[in-house]
């Protein structure tokens, strides 16, 4: 019996020792010296952002092109990062790129919309339809653009919502730049009464547009026209060109302002009205 007791705890302790050769000895300074290149290299990668930051800053490179490159570094190094750890650990990188070659077309057919997206992005950055900081408009999409990531690019609406649009979206398919040109024209539509002189009434309108703030005169000063005949009005229309970044403050204020001076100037901005007229007649 303790024969069998004694060699029972010679196999414990031959095991307990063959496991900390093995796997503490062995693996577990492997696996600190992992963890310390992770939290090092983690932290060198974003000092290199920085860096980066304002190497960009400094040579004025696009605002676009600044966040793309940044995404596509910083994904890139860290991933590097993770294999040089679990190559510390001993993980045989040939299996292991392997094991991804063999899933190569799962994973292909998985990330297929990932891949449009990412060449999406390129396609934005080379033909540049729109720049950080531009109003665009992509079917039900509006908003500023305020980054344009690998994948997919950010908007921001007028009520501060966030939208994230993916790239393909707006590679693809048709959208219009509200910003891409230096100036943009507004029109104010205006009815005047019937009867009304259409002369004074350009007038008070131009004069309006030529005291707001907002309003340019190049590439042409503002001016007034009698569009068409309504059923209840002469429909005026004033146009004007202002900075894009001012364009619903010019529009709000030559409202207002055509409102106002119509009132004082005794021009009738008419209501839709119908008028009947009831003819008696007289059966003999």
């Amino acid at each position: 019996m303790e024969n069998n007791t004694t060699s029972t705890w010679d196999s414990f302790a031959i095991g307990a020792k063959q496991f900390l050769n093995d796997v503490v000895f062995q693996y577990v300074p492997k696996l600190i010296m992992a963890l310390i290149v992770l939290f090092v290299g983690w932290k060198l990668i974003n000092l290199l952002n920085k860096v980066m930051k304002r190497a960009y800053d400094r040579h004025k490179v696009d605002p676009s092109l600044q966040q793309f490159l940044h995404s596509v570094i910083d994904i890139v190094l860290k991933v590097l990062l993770v294999l040089t750890a679990m190559g510390i650990m001993g993980i045989q990188m040939t299996s292991f790129i392997a094991i991804l070659g063999a899933a190569g077309v799962a994973i292909g057919m998985g990330l297929q919309g990932t891949l449009q997206n990412f060449a999406g992005g390129i396609i934005i950055l080379l033909l540049k339809p729109f720049r950080v900081g531009d109003y665009i408009e992509q079917g039900s999409y509006a908003g500023f653009v305020e980054s344009i990531q690998i994948f997919n690019t950010t908007l921001r609406t007028y009520d501060a919502r966030k939208i994230i649009v993916p790239n393909t979206e707006l590679a693809t398919k048709s959208l219009v730049n509200h910003f891409n040109l230096p100036q943009r024209r507004v029109a104010i539509d205006v009815g005047l009464a019937y009867g009304m002189s259409v002369e004074k009434a350009k007038e008070v309108m131009v004069r309006v547009a030529a005291e707001n703030p907002y309003v340019l005169n190049e590439p042409k000063a503002p001016f007034a026209t009698l569009e068409n005949f309504g059923d209840s009005s002469l429909n005026m229309r004033l146009y004007a060109w202002t900075l894009p970044e001012n364009y619903w403050n010019t529009i709000f204020t030559l409202n207002e302002g055509i409102y106002n001076a119509f009132r004082k100037e005794g021009l009738e901005i008419p209501f839709n009205q119908m008028d009947v007229h009831i003819r008696d007649s007289v059966e003999r």
